[in-house]
């Protein structure tokens, strides 16, 4: 398939104005979504934080953020607002709008059997849902994860990089960053999945063939736990009430407009770090909403 695009496949400003659901004047926090991301093993737990800052950050009304190892804090200092559960307490929430995991997941027996409950419960199968690092590396590795997710009902976005991204396709590196387009795409179709192939120029695509090139962002994300604030982004917008697809659209603008404009300020791009992206976030996401 030619790696070929046209205007009409590339993200713009223009696409994103007004896309998030208006707030009423008499909203409440639950009005604005709920969302749970789930992960940090032992010595992982900032992943799980970023991920919920970023969710707390781009307007979810509750976000909980739950932690498989045992150095998990009580509270997050910094924004006491996320709410801090064991994985084991999420499934008694009833208010869940969406579900991310991955971020510091690891891949002990725990994690498996943590993907397995949430692929398998009746009550999770209506919940839409965001897999990105260690969830996809598992899913990789497990025919039987994988053949879990194909049969999600509820609609399921990936999130990888191009080395995850290989794995899933039993490939390497070079092919999917030579066919970004059409390994973008075959992830959508194998896996009845919304995937975003992280990169220069981030890949949406959906299984039914349609895709689109994001236009925004820089080098500077090349740094730890940018991924992770896109996993909670995207995941903040879904539970929000975006539709999927238009969550990942929004999510990867966004993500990388925040950079561009922290560069273009003299904040990086050496030194970036993912906290500051996730601030200027609130600010990114404000301006396109107007």
């Amino acid at each position: 398939m030619s790696n070929e695009k046209t205007d009409t496949h590339f993200l713009v400003p223009g696409m994103f104005h007004h896309l998030l659901p208006s707030r009423k004047a008499d909203a409440h926090k639950g009005a604005n979504g709920s969302v749970a991301i789930i992960g940090g093993d032992e010595s992982m737990v900032g992943a799980v934080l970023l991920a919920a800052r970023a969710a707390l950050l781009s307007g979810a009304g509750r976000v909980y953020a739950a932690m498989l190892g045992k150095d998990a804090p009580a509270v997050d200092i910094c924004h006491p607002e996320i709410m801090l559960r064991r994985p084991e307490a999420l499934p008694q929430l009833k208010q869940l709008d969406c579900v991310a995991i991955g971020p510091g997941l690891g891949q002990s027996i725990t994690a498996i059997e943590l993907l397995i409950f949430w692929f398998t419960q009746p009550a999770c199968q209506h919940t839409p849902m965001v897999l990105d690092a260690d969830a996809l590396n598992l899913i990789a590795a497990h025919p039987h994860l994988a053949e879990l997710v194909k049969k999600r009902h509820a609609a399921t976005m990936i999130t990888p990089h191009a080395g995850e991204a290989a794995r899933l396709l039993a490939t390497d590196v070079e092919s999917i960053q030579n066919n970004r387009i059409d390994s973008a795409q075959r992830l959508a179709r194998a896996f009845n999945v919304i995937c975003v192939l992280k990169g220069a120029g981030s890949i949406c695509a959906h299984p039914d063939g349609r895709y689109f090139v994001n236009t925004s962002g820089n080098p500077a994300l090349a740094a730890g736990g940018t991924g992770d604030v896109l996993t909670g982004l995207i995941a903040s917008f879904i539970a929000q009430g975006l539709e999927v697809f238009d969550a990942a659209k929004l999510g990867v603008y966004a993500h990388g407009a925040a950079a561009d404009n922290l560069v273009e300020r003299g904040i990086g791009p050496r030194g970036l770090t993912a906290s500051e992206v996730t601030l200027e976030l609130r600010h990114v996401i404000n301006q396109l909403d107007k």
